[in-house]
């Protein structure tokens, strides 16, 4: 059965802008990032994911763990990272619509942190917090034939995948399979669905997003509950998703591009009329000086005119096709 969540506008509009910022991405560097980008952000994704979760490490110390180095904190935390850090090095190898795969990643990111690792929980459970009961999850006897149901859904091709990967993050924290681990495997298995269709999310850690903002992630997550369906879930992960991608795209896209990839990007964001300043807010991580070799390269190029002198320059971009 398809879980119950609307295709509002909002929704519709979030996954257009994605689409779009998507395409600018690929069409820049991410095809060739290098393995220093992969890692600062596998680091930040692991960081935030334990984060929520009430892990104390840093993302200094957690890049000390990956490295093998000594690292003075609770036993506990360092064997959250290590088992994480174990299960993001092989996350393209996870099949996104197979069970068997998604408990394989439980067992890999609990092991030695609770009695009997990817396997269903047993036992009823409810989340507390505070004094005050919020959500009690299905009972333990439903859990098996609910997660073939939703693996069942992912199987959909017709379904967007980028809606897929939100349904099932809320489906699986509503029905909470695992005595613990439950909230970093519904982010991790989001990204792993992302991933089957869209190969730069191993470089776009969006989950840094909601760690900022715990309390509005858990207080959707209780309004979709009240509610029944998950299309609040979904607008606020999408939001989320465009502006990891916005982040991305505005502060790190020049890591690795070549000055014919920054002005393919440029070109592809189709400003009509810019300066020099405009330029460099999208490119940060290059000088002034590189910018305005670049702009003159443009300009040999027929990529761009030019009106004005030295501060009073002002480009336009010529009209393709």
């Amino acid at each position: 059965m398809k879980p119950p969540y609307e295709l509002t506008a909002e929704i519709l509009q979030s996954v257009t802008h994605i689409s779009e910022k998507i395409g600018a991405v690929n069409a820049s560097f991410l095809t060739n990032a290098s393995p220093k980008l992969r890692k600062q952000n596998q680091i930040k994704t692991i960081h935030s994911s334990l984060q929520i979760e009430g892990n104390t490490l840093t993302q200094d110390q957690m890049t000390a763990v990956l490295e093998n180095k000594k690292v003075m904190g609770p036993s506990k935390d360092i064997l959250e990272v290590q088992n994480a850090l174990a299960v993001y090095s092989v996350l393209t190898d996870f099949k996104f619509a197979d069970a068997k795969s998604f408990l394989k990643a439980h067992k890999m990111l609990m092991t030695d942190l609770i009695a009997k690792p990817g396997t269903y929980r047993k036992e009823g459970v409810g989340i507390v917090k505070g004094s005050a009961v919020q959500h009690v999850a299905p009972p333990a006897a439903n859990v098996p034939f609910l997660m073939n149901d939703l693996f069942d859904y992912l199987k959909n091709d017709a379904e967007l995948v980028l809606i897929k990967s939100c349904v099932f993050h809320y489906e699986m924290e509503f029905i909470h399979p695992f005595g613990d681990g439950n909230g970093r495997m519904g982010r991790l298995w989001q990204t792993v669905i992302l991933l089957s269709r869209y190969p730069l999310f191993q470089f776009l850690p969006f989950e840094t997003l909601i760690a900022q903002n715990q309390n509005a992630y858990y207080q959707v997550l209780a309004l979709c509950d009240k509610e029944g369906k998950s299309t609040r879930f979904i607008a606020y992960m999408l939001h989320l998703i465009d502006d990891a991608l916005a982040h991305l795209l505005n502060n790190a896209v020049s890591v690795n591009m070549t000055q014919v990839d920054r002005l393919s990007h440029f070109c592809s964001l189709k400003k009509k009329s810019f300066t020099r300043k405009d330029y460099l807010q999208v490119f940060k991580q290059i000088s002034s000086a590189s910018a305005s070799r670049d702009l003159k390269e443009g300009i040999v190029l027929g990529l761009f005119t030019r009106t004005g002198d030295k501060r009073s320059t002002t480009y336009q971009l010529v009209a393709t096709g």
